[in-house]
């Protein structure tokens, strides 16, 4: 039973992880204030709302994912939006800069976990 119990937090955790990921994108990207989306090319903003929306249809859909696809999408969104904002701190694979800070404080890095 606390096997189970363990399997069950991990899974929940790895989904809140790929949640709180993609919301954070998604209002930081439409907040005005930080003027992120003035930044970015149409392409890269088509291409980041499009990693939003069909990420946020796959977690509806996958309301019971196991904790390895959870996992597997968070690394694949991230694949997507890396690159993109990665210009904004002069380096590859860098986080924030320009104000843009999709959630590396609340949440650990996908080597973290």
């Amino acid at each position: 039973m606390a096997e189970q119990d363990k399997a069950a937090k991990e899974r929940v955790t790895a989904r809140n992880e790929l949640e709180n990921l993609v919301y954070s994108v998604r209002n930081q990207l439409n907040d005005e204030e930080k003027g992120i989306k003035s930044k970015l090319s149409e392409d890269e903003v088509e291409t980041i709302e499009t990693a939003v929306k069909e990420t946020v249809s796959w977690l509806d859909e996958n309301l019971m994912a196991e904790k390895s696809d959870f996992d597997e999408k968070k690394k694949e969104f991230e694949g997507i939006i890396h690159p993109i904002f990665a210009k904004f701190s002069g380096g590859a694979g860098g986080q924030g800069g320009a104000g843009f800070d999709y959630g590396s404080e609340d949440m650990p890095d996908h080597d973290d976990l």
